[in-house]
């Protein structure tokens, strides 16, 4: 495995873990950060060997699907990546749990697409800029926030995360026209020019405006009517 060179600015906050009712971060998440210079020789991303998953949930139930990476680029000097970024499309996201064509799928869709959530008509895409790389160590620290327990508890950071994490990856995560800067360990690696990278992490929502019952009230948690703002997220990204 090559390390990747560090670039850009590193996130100096560590992750919080907080009591159910709080508004916390569940990866570092800062205000936007300088995007790492590109430096070298620049490969595409494969969008057919790259894709972003999801999972939502609310105390009834879950939903999950995946999001398509439409452009991106990697650009590496020698054994090091020196910046990278991706491109997805919102308003082409699948929903994995329903069956497509159907009416309920329709309706699904549609509400994720509306301004309640995405506001696809005015934010079509989502993208993610490299601001840092930095060698994930065996000392690092997990913290899970604490979440309101239910039937359909989101899955915590360190069962979301990937086996075997070798970086941490900052980059600024732009949503429904809000930049965050968020850092999450991924496992990396460069074989004979082929970038590959996998991560899973969580993200908070709201932080970008998703704000549609958000579960700020311990009353709406009590009556079950809220869904939660954490939101799981998974990417797998090839570049060659």
């Amino acid at each position: 495995m090559k390390l990747i060179k560090t670039t850009g600015l590193f996130l100096a906050s560590a992750l919080l873990m907080v009591a159910c009712g709080q508004k916390s971060e569940t990866v570092e998440t800062s205000e936007a950060q300088e995007v790492a210079e590109a430096t070298g020789k620049t490969v595409a991303v494969d969008p057919s060997a790259s894709a972003v998953s999801w999972t939502g949930y609310k105390p009834a139930g879950k939903h999950y699907g995946t999001i398509p990476v439409t452009a991106g680029e990697v650009t590496i000097e020698g054994d090091a990546i020196t910046s990278g970024n991706f491109t997805f499309d919102i308003a082409a996201l699948k929903i994995g749990d329903m069956e497509e064509g159907t009416e309920n799928y329709g309706k699904l869709h549609g509400h994720l697409q509306s301004p309640d959530f995405f506001d696809a008509a005015n934010h079509p895409t989502a993208t993610f800029e490299v601001t840092a790389v930095e060698p994930f160590t065996a000392d690092a620290t997990i913290e899970d926030k604490e979440e309101f327990e239910t039937e359909f508890t989101p899955n915590s950071l360190s069962e979301q995360m990937v086996e075997n994490p070798t970086h941490w990856i900052s980059g600024n995560l732009t949503m429904r026209g809000t930049t965050k800067n968020i850092k999450f360990p991924a496992a990396v690696s460069i074989n004979d020019g082929v970038i590959s990278a996998k991560a899973g992490f969580n993200i908070d929502r709201t932080d970008w405006g998703l704000t549609y019952s958000d579960e700020s009230s311990v009353a709406d948690k009590a009556k079950d009517k809220f869904i939660y703002n954490t939101v799981n997220v998974g990417f797998e990204i090839k570049a060659d």
